[in-house]
């Protein structure tokens, strides 16, 4: 509760109304060499019968030094203002706290009117957090009514404050809503970089699948094809199984091109049919399904991945003699006799783990006693949600 409701007022992790705005959004802000020549035409409204006034005194005294030393330096600090934006927020705040003092001793010593204020309270808005800008500019408020009431002249010019105010929220409204619009777009540029990051672990994990298998398969095929030659002989065997060697290479490079263009699709019971025959290359005993009809289909093509790795491990790694692989319809199991004592976590059941993370399933992967391992992948049917009783209108009281 306490988390949404930091939500709903802007205090979320990337921008609150007490923090800095997005470090990218520092760097923009109407900077450069026009601004300083911008800053004095706005200020001219202000300058000109300051200065005039200055002017128009016959002697140079204490307080006329005063006045022109807290005027100016007002007017630039409106003027190099931009060149805060990419700094640090305590220098910011400072920049902002000394500018609207200054604005405000302009008020009370330069007799002009209060709309003299709206200089210091715009800059607040785009250089501080939300928090801070209500703040200063509150307090810059009411120091310009303090003002007006100790000169008596609040009835005269109390209507400059009110158009200082509302001037100075309407930009505190834009500022606010630029920072949104900077902060949907930092949003969109991690969305694009997460979605390139997902897509090559996709690439990773299905080019690690599919390779892995494939060139397993191969090799056994042509380790078989070497023996059959160097110990019977017998090339209609050998030539069979090149043959075979070369059909599989041709599968793997249509597979390859296919992941690479995510329309691949991997069938249960092709990877059944393939299983059967890199186990009986490698001379290993496969205990296998004929059929995967007990299996639901949306679960199919998952487990088809689940079961092309485990063989792939078998026949990379087990030294296994055995291997028995059973189907229900929403678990598989791949149990080896082989020389595992513990389970390594590869590459492979890394990438099995996240591809059933991804459907609600799990992976489950254990020694045998006496060696060998036990690969089990389940995914939960998802129970269907209660359905909505009809509400049924009916007519207001008294009114049949």
């Amino acid at each position: 509760m306490a988390e949404s409701g930091k939500r709903s007022f802007g205090l979320d992790s990337k921008e609150s109304w007490w923090v800095d705005p997005l470090p990218d959004a520092r760097k923009h802000g109407p900077g450069g060499r026009r601004w300083p020549v911008m800053a004095v035409v706005f200020l001219l409204p202000f300058l000109v019968p300051v200065t005039r006034s200055l002017l128009a005194e016959a002697a140079v005294t204490p307080g006329l030094v005063f006045t022109a030393v807290v005027v100016y330096a007002y007017s630039a600090c409106y003027a190099v203002f931009p060149y805060f934006f990419h700094r640090e927020r305590r220098v910011k705040l400072a920049f902002c706290i000394v500018m609207n003092v200054l604005g405000s001793a302009s008020l009370a010593v330069a007799a002009g009117s209060g709309f003299v204020l709206l200089y210091g309270t715009a800059v607040v808005v785009f250089l501080v957090p939300a928090a801070w800008s209500v703040i200063i500019d509150l307090s810059t408020l009411t120091v310009g009514v303090v003002s007006l009431l100790a000169r008596g002249r609040f009835l005269a010019d109390y209507g400059d404050l009110i158009t200082v105010a509302s001037i100075t929220l309407a930009m505190f409204f834009m500022a606010n809503l630029v920072r949104a619009v900077r902060r949907l777009e930092h949003a969109n540029e991690e969305i694009a970089t997460l979605a390139v990051a997902n897509e090559r672990e996709r690439l990773a994990r299905d080019l690690h699948d599919l390779l892995g298998h494939s060139l397993t398969t191969i090799t056994v095929k042509a380790g078989l094809a070497r023996r059959v030659l160097e110990s019977a002989g017998d090339i209609p065997r050998a030539v069979e199984e090149i043959r075979e060697v070369e059909s599989l290479t041709r599968s793997a490079l249509s597979d390859v091109r296919a992941t690479v263009s995510a329309n691949r699709e991997v069938s249960l019971s092709a990877e059944l049919v393939g299983a059967r025959a890199a186990l009986r290359a490698a001379e290993i005993d496969a205990d296998l399904p004929h059929a995967v009809d007990n299996v639901r289909p949306e679960f199919q093509t998952t487990f088809g991945y689940v079961l092309r790795e485990a063989v792939t491990n078998v026949l990379r790694h087990s030294g296994a003699g055995r291997v028995e692989v059973k189907l229900g319809a929403t678990w598989l199991e791949i149990e080896d006799d082989g020389r595992a004592t513990d389970v390594v976590a590869g590459n492979g059941l890394r990438g099995l783990s996240e591809r059933l993370a991804a459907v609600g399933g799990t992976l489950r992967t254990s020694a045998r006693p006496g060696g060998g391992l036990l690969v089990r992948a389940e995914i939960p049917l998802r129970e269907p949600s209660p359905a909505t009783p009809a509400v049924r209108a009916e007519p207001a009281g008294g009114l049949a």
